[in-house]
């Protein structure tokens, strides 16, 4: 199946989960289920963007001229008076606009003798005024349902006097890894063992992205252990399992889960790496078997676990992976049918276009070179032989390209 329709029927397949009610001081990487609207006018009344003096514009059109001040309007309070003809206010950043001003004299342009202001340069109607509501007005909707809240957004919804906001729940991720020849890291590795990564770096791949994994270990490769260490999935919004899913005699996944009433969408997709994918449902849990090999595994967490997060968070206008274009560093083969992701170098050239470079070997067993990447180069299938300098698609890797 082509990467496009299997990621289609895997985001098709989900639905965004209910809301919950998180404080303003909790939502920082939260996804909004329901519009913010603004509870309060910001500013609430005219006030001043300067230290200096209210005046009126026609005291001051012609300068120097002596006004008379006759209170002061700091930040936090008001002049409750009226400016007259020939009269001032002191006033501070903050303060109300006192009624009759319609103009801010900045005090670096005044000599102040008591209660004699003398105004050396005027000031033209609303200099230095900012006017009620210059950022938001009360019922305006200043942020989306589908939005992940960064700092700035906490920040606006905290100005905007709400205090509390309606998030999607988190996805709860269940992560089943399986095989005879996997351990933790840290436990004694047998001479036919290898360490598994998988669960762990897709642990973090689920939490960077608002999600909560759940770690229900590694299953042996026999039924009573594949079955029993499932069951662990019950209630959560998402099984992921890794390894098992292949055409190998010791690859129980389907088999053992069918007993549990595993419906099978599809499996095996066109890509490298990645072949060995299946995505179904085992009740109304839905299930994503991933490749056991930790470089298929992460690349198909990126294309596949990412978007189907953002679904079940809600995540309005989620960008696809692979939108951005780079410049080939160096010639590659005519592909074959399956679409490839090849580890890349990313650099910028003199002029500042992105350079991708991928790696030589691209031996899907070689986590190594995957954290050493800054992206991964999409080639689509049967695509033609490619030069150095040519367009690709790529998917950026994290923040190791954040200079970049």
């Amino acid at each position: 199946m082509p990467v496009a329709e299997a990621l289609a029927r895997i985001t098709g397949a989900l639905s965004p989960l209910p809301a919950e009610t998180v404080s303003v001081a909790d939502a920082h990487g939260r996804v909004l289920a329901k519009d913010v609207v603004a509870q309060l006018t910001q500013p609430p009344a005219a006030v001043s963007a300067m230290d200096g003096y209210a005046v009126r514009a026609a005291d001051v059109a012609t300068v120097p001229v002596t006004l008379k001040q006759i209170g002061e309007a700091p930040a936090g309070d008001a002049f409750g008076g009226a400016v007259g003809s020939g009269e001032c206010v002191r006033i501070f950043t903050g303060g109300p606009v006192p009624d009759g001003a319609d103009a801010i004299v900045i005090q670096e342009d005044v000599d102040a003798d008591g209660a004699a202001i003398t105004v050396r340069d005027g000031a033209p109607v609303g200099r230095y005024i900012r006017p009620a509501g210059l950022d938001f007005r009360r019922g305006e909707v200043l942020l989306r349902a589908g939005r992940r809240l960064g700092t700035r957004d906490v920040g606006l919804a905290a100005a905007m006097n709400v205090p509390w906001l309606e998030v999607r729940r988190r996805p709860r991720v269940a992560l089943l890894a399986t095989g005879d020849e996997i351990v933790r890291p840290g436990d004694p590795v047998g001479p036919n063992q290898i360490v598994s990564s998988n669960a762990l770096a897709l642990a973090a791949l689920i939490r960077a992205h608002g999600g909560v994994p759940i770690d229900l270990g590694i299953a042996l490769d026999t039924r009573d252990s594949l079955q029993t260490m499932a069951d662990g999935a019950r209630g959560t919004d998402l099984l992921i399992t890794m390894g098992g899913a292949s055409v190998g005699d010791h690859d129980l996944v389907q088999s053992v889960l069918g007993e549990k009433g595993l419906e099978i969408d599809f499996w095996r997709i066109a890509m490298r790496p990645g072949k060995p994918l299946m995505f179904g449902r085992i009740g109304p849990t839905p299930m994503l078997g991933l490749p056991g090999n930790p470089v298929s595994s992460l690349v198909c967490g990126l294309i596949f676990v990412v978007p189907a997060l953002e679904r079940l968070l809600g995540v309005a206008d989620a960008a696809a992976a692979g939108d951005e274009t780079a410049r080939l560093g160096c010639g590659l083969e005519a592909n074959d049918r399956r679409q490839d992701y090849l580890r890349a170098k990313l650099t910028r050239d003199g002029d500042g276009t992105l350079i991708a470079t991928p790696f030589e070997k691209q031996d899907s067993s070689m986590l190594r070179l995957l954290t050493e990447s800054q992206c991964l180069v999409i080639r689509p299938p049967h695509a033609p032989a490619a030069r150095a300098g040519d367009t690709v698609r790529i998917i950026r890797l994290e923040a190791a390209t954040s200079d970049l």
